[in-house]
């Protein structure tokens, strides 16, 4: 899946808020339970790159974005917004 339909498909859900979506549900429990689900796959990913398992990594990283995503989402952050951090880091 691209990241940009993942987005896409993340602001559909906090938009429709459909019953039976998880992302939705996490929307529905608020800020605090989506901060931890990131800070939870955080975790997971330092384990899975300290066993050097590399499915694992792929995995957990794969958790990780997306449980960002959500969070970017509700804070209303843009992958551009990222963009532009990361370009004026290089100047």
């Amino acid at each position: 899946m691209k990241l940009n339909n993942l987005i896409e498909i993340i602001r559909d859900r906090k938009l429709k808020m459909p019953t039976n979506s998880y992302v939705a549900s996490l929307f529905r429990l608020g800020e605090d339970r989506i901060i931890q689900k990131v800070g939870e796959e955080a975790i997971e990913v330092v384990i899975a790159a300290k066993n050097k398992n590399k499915q694992r990594i792929i995995s957990e990283v794969s958790d990780l974005i997306f449980q960002l995503f959500i969070l970017l989402t509700l804070k209303e952050i843009t992958l551009s917004d990222i963009e532009k951090e990361l370009e004026s880091r290089t100047k």
